[in-house]
């Protein structure tokens, strides 16, 4: 299926009693930015490619593109080819967007990985768009893009050894090497020569692994996490006699950095006083124009009896499914236990302003109306 085919919202909100897909979501896949070379997302990601292709010339390895993938991917995929276990967070419905109970909108690129080396690609790059049920601020959005990187080694340089043997030796030791080395060079053509250090992570998928950080503009910033790809994974792919390491990067991080871009919110407008800042190739300093004034609206609520049964990012999510991108962000302000009643009671600041107009007290008063019965609907009095 081409990508012209997925975003028709139908496709992913089917009748299933697992499907969590609400009609504002579905109405963003296959929106398309990272294709577009004047958008940030785009050039981006062409910087990226371009990187690798220059290290190709100087003698590195072929990196096939894979862009344009279907967004919806098995559990198998997402989860279980990369050692996520069924207990693990991710995994959640209150996290994830599931079309059924054994499909879902990918949360992240890394769904691909297995079926490449299944496939016998050695080295390679997977972009697309990505969706996650997070919280409500200037960095998070519930669909975003990620690029995947990944890269095997000729079987003689790197032998099979497994476990604390495999950990501790020098082949091991190597492909880390291989990975910082390669990551440091993609870091300094993004964003010219910079300091860069190194931490030790964990992720299910990789062992070991790292976290990259640089120093830019006078500041520690996270841009990527990577490592040596876990035997297990490699044992899934049915590549058990290889080795290589794989590293993932938010393109949305990257371009709010590189562009100063400040609200992720943007990245998705039809504004033109934002479109028209970019031009193919470029990177060019994001220039703020007049922000809408915010309306601030408060909402306090008890917790259902079993506070178990609340989860936050419910609440977040039903707010984005009435006021849509109306919101900039949601505090929590005040949270109490009541003494006698054991009962749990949560405030929320709502912060309302659009990207591109006046927002109108009724408009506001209307959707903060329907926050408040929707909390209702979710299990919580509203105080």
């Amino acid at each position: 299926m081409c990508k012209e085919d997925y975003n028709n919202p139908q496709r992913y909100m089917v009748d299933h009693p697992n499907n969590n897909i609400p009609p504002h979501i579905a109405a963003l896949v296959g929106r398309g930015h990272i294709h577009n070379q004047c958008h940030p997302l785009g050039i981006i990601n062409t910087k990226i490619k371009e990187y690798f292709t220059l290290e190709e010339d100087k003698g590195g390895p072929h990196f096939e593109f894979f862009l344009g993938e279907d967004p919806i991917v098995t559990t198998t995929q997402c989860f279980d080819d990369l050692r996520i276990t069924a207990d693990h967070p991710g995994r959640s419905p209150s996290d994830t967007y599931y079309v059924t109970d054994k499909t879902l909108l990918r949360t992240h690129t890394s769904a691909h990985q297995s079926q490449h080396l299944r496939d016998g690609h050695e080295s390679f790059l997977c972009a697309g768009d990505v969706y996650r049920r997070d919280e409500i601020d200037a960095s998070h959005y519930p669909a975003f893009h990620q690029l995947e990187g990944v890269k095997l080694f000729p079987p003689e340089q790197v032998g099979t050894a497994i476990g604390k043997e495999w950990l501790d030796g020098p082949e091991c030791k190597m492909i880390s090497e291989d990975l910082k080395a390669t990551l440091e060079g993609l870091m300094d053509h993004l964003f010219g020569p910079v300091e860069k250090r190194w931490n030790s992570d964990y992720f299910p998928f990789t062992e070991p692994s790292f976290e990259c950080e640089i120093l830019y503009r006078g500041e520690w910033l996270e841009v990527l996490g990577c490592g040596v790809i876990h035997t297990e994974v490699m044992d899934i792919a049915g590549q058990s006699h290889r080795r290589g390491w794989a590293f993932g990067l938010g393109l949305e991080r990257l371009a709010m950095i590189l562009f100063g871009i400040p609200d992720i919110r943007l990245f998705w407008t039809d504004d033109k006083r934002f479109i028209k800042q970019f031009s193919v190739g470029k990177i060019t300093k994001f220039k703020s124009y007049s922000k809408y004034p915010p309306c601030y609206k408060d909402i306090s609520f008890w917790l259902p009896d079993n506070p178990d049964n609340y989860v936050e990012n419910e609440f977040f999510e039903s707010v984005r499914g009435i006021a849509g991108d109306l919101v900039e962000k949601i505090d929590l302000t005040d949270e109490f236990t009541n003494p006698k009643t054991k009962k749990i009671s949560k405030c929320y600041r709502i912060t309302y302003r659009s990207m591109d107009r006046n927002l109108t007290d009724d408009e506001i008063n209307t959707l903060q109306k329907q926050v408040r019965d929707r909390s209702t609907f979710l299990g919580c009095e509203v105080r």
